[in-house]
């Protein structure tokens, strides 16, 4: 007869007398219970009537309906490696890596597991071993939920590793046994719970990697050495496994450098040039130009060009564009991209394989595969603005544009230079992402904005560093972003803009050397909530992973003011709201807004106190105007005063109409 120890549960030991009441005959490393005492007669008769029950959901129909990015992934990754080798550090990591994808992760963490499932467990071997048991078994369950399982546990013995392997291979689950392969100097340097110390003076017995020995892995699936590597750049080595594995789809890596669509090399500029002049043609306006500096430069990745109808669709009534090989995955896209044409241009170029883009009779790009569909305008507009009244400035241009929209990919000649002595801050995302590497920034935090800089801006980027210093981040870099698309006639120009954001940062108001101050290219649509994801996630594209969303973001004036009680054509809150629950977001955090307002007791901007409302001051864009075009300065701290001269200058030289 055989027996399972209680406090064993995964092994068999033969019974010496062949009764249920003699104790276990275990070898030294299979005792039974050795840290706690317990009678011999502890070992228990395994229960026999007990009997598998099939669930009624398939792992098929978990993965059509968990997540954002669809498709069954459940597996465990299995992190071995001595104490202090980095196992969790890279199984948290990849744990938010894999959730910010849409793909569910949970990581079991080895101390966190013996606080509670397995706080009965001490440290022999047959505690040891049951402990790996228990948390195989957890982790199969997890898996089978179609959860991607991370264990970070120092399983020294490989039996014990091997018998994890077999439960998922039992269930028919992948496993991956990842070797976290760091000397045994190197984790002793990082012994922040002081255990090695403690096994070196004899406090504790039995410790993996001194008196206790580690059985390497002979075949794990991956060798991870952690010494002289950050813990993202470790990661990046399971990402790459999981994603030959077909856990990750391949579109949710994170890239180095996102794809352009200009030639790299000057030959290719010439060949399309040159082919681009044998090529019937369209005139593009300026604002479809903008779109395609966007599109070139990889800010709407992982367009290749301008909508076609099902990425249009996608767009308006979703907010999303499907993604990945197999279209499991939907990246955050909430605006059309899209370029007009007119019935004659339809009539003409219909069935062409390939057309030119002209701006004021230059060639700037090649269509190819174009698609041409029926534009539906009052449509794109109530589901794009939530108005389709004419007197919206963006709608204006949609009616006033071509019966019909046409799609395809895009090969740009040549880079986009706008000649107006501000090309130096037109830097496109994987040049600004070359610079946060420069600047070693550990967390890129992005300012929007197409309005001047006063203090209290000011004050709220410089909140969100203090914010981010004091969660532990090294190096906060911000990247104070102004649109520089089309606005609106009576927005501030951005040549204007930008001498006053300089001053800003000459003046110290903002740290420079922390600072990274560029030129965001797309267009001005103002679409509030909707629009607002556009911004979020075209900066996630340059690499931000923080984004500070203000009061109001991409709204303005209801073109018909008496249609809400505030005048407004949006919910000032809803653009935050919104962003905290946009899909396709979840590798971006929004952070909160504060207001701010003119504390007069103080002579300066601070965040408001409803408890003090009395002694603050609201200054609304339409009295700060007219403060600059009476001549009259604000309170002293409302604004640099260097930064404030250039904005007044900007408005007293208006015509007077």
């Amino acid at each position: 007869m055989f027996t399972r120890c209680a406090n064993s549960l995964g092994h068999y030991h033969n019974n010496i007398n062949n009764n249920n009441s003699a104790g276990c005959a275990a070898s030294p490393k299979r005792c039974c219970l050795p840290s706690v005492e317990k009678p011999e007669d502890a070992c228990l008769q395994v229960a026999t009537n007990v009997t598998e029950q099939k669930h009624h959901v398939t792992r098929e129909t978990r993965g059509k309906n968990l997540g954002l990015c669809r498709g069954f992934r459940g597996c465990t990754v299995w992190l071995t490696g001595l104490s202090g080798a980095g196992k969790t550090s890279i199984a948290f990591e990849l744990e938010a890596y894999l959730v910010s994808r849409g793909i569910p992760a949970y990581g079991l963490d080895g101390d966190n597991i013996r606080t509670g499932l397995n706080k009965n467990l001490g440290f022999t071997p047959a505690d040891r071993e049951e402990n790996i048991r228990r948390v195989g078994e957890v982790a199969k369950l997890f898996a089978d939920s179609g959860v991607v399982a991370i264990c970070s546990f120092v399983s020294p013995f490989a039996d014990d590793r091997e018998m994890a392997r077999k439960i998922h291979k039992d269930a028919g689950l992948k496993f991956f046994e990842i070797f976290v392969d760091t000397p045994l100097d190197v984790c002793e340097t990082r012994d922040v719970k002081g255990l090695y110390k403690k096994a070196r003076e004899g406090v504790i017995k039995g410790f993996t990697g001194i008196t206790q020995e580690y059985e390497r892995p002979q075949m794990p699936e991956l060798v991870v050495n952690t010494h002289g590597y950050t813990v993202r750049e470790s990661t990046q080595k399971l990402v790459t496994l999981l994603e030959q594995e077909g856990i990750i789809p391949r579109s949710l890596r994170d890239v180095d450098l996102l794809p352009e669509l200009y030639p790299s090399e000057s030959i290719a500029t010439e060949a399309l040039r040159h082919e681009a002049e044998s090529l019937q043609a369209i005139e593009i306006s300026t604002v479809e130009l903008q779109w395609v500096q966007v599109l070139a430069e990889g800010w709407a990745y992982p367009l290749r060009g301008f909508m076609r109808e099902d990425e249009y669709l996608q767009t308006l009534h979703f907010n999303t564009l499907q993604s990945g090989m197999d279209g499991s995955y939907r990246e955050n896209h909430s605006v059309p991209i899209v370029l007009s044409a007119t019935q004659a241009d339809k009539d003409r170029l219909d069935g062409c394989s390939s057309l030119t883009l002209k701006y004021q009779g230059k060639a700037v790009a090649i269509l190819r595969r174009p698609e041409f569909y029926f534009q539906r305008k009052e449509e794109r507009l109530a589901r794009q603005f939530g108005t389709s009244n004419p007197n919206h400035p963006y709608s204006k241009q949609v009616y006033e544009s071509g019966d019909y929209l046409v799609g395809g990919d895009l090969a740009v000649i040549e880079r986009i230079r706008w000649e107006d002595g501000l090309d130096q801050y037109r830097l496109t995302p994987n040049e600004l992402r070359r610079r946060f590497k420069e600047l070693n920034a550990d967390a890129i935090f992005a300012f929007q904005l197409r309005n001047p800089i006063h203090n209290g801006h000011a004050l709220l980027m410089q909140d969100t560093r203090r914010q981010l210093l004091e969660r532990g981040f090294k190096q906060p870099v911000l990247l104070l972003h102004p649109l520089g698309g089309w606005t609106k006639d009576d927005d501030v120009p951005l040549d204007v803009r930008m001498k006053q954001h300089q001053a800003v940062l000459d003046a110290g108001v903002l740290r420079r050397e922390d600072t990274v101050l560029a030129i965001f290219p797309s267009p001005m649509m103002y679409a509030g909530p909707t629009e607002v994801q556009w911004h979020a996630k075209a900066r996630m594209n340059a690499g931000a992973n923080f984004y500070i969303v203000g009061r109001d973001p991409a709204g303005m004036p209801h073109p018909a003011k008496e249609t809400y009680p505030d005048g407004n054509l949006y919910d000032a809150t809803h653009g935050a709201r919104v962003l905290k629950m946009a899909q396709g977001l979840d590798s971006m955090e929004i952070l909160p807004f504060r207001v701010a307002a003119y504390d007069k007791s103080a002579s300066r901007m601070a965040f408001f106190e409803p408890k003090r409302k009395d002694e603050f001051e609201f200054i609304s864009g339409t009295k700060m105007r007219t403060l600059a075009k009476t001549g009259v300065s604000p309170p002293d701290g409302f604004m640099e005063p260097v930064a404030w001269r250039i904005l007044a200058t900007y408005y007293q030289n208006l015509p007077q109409s």
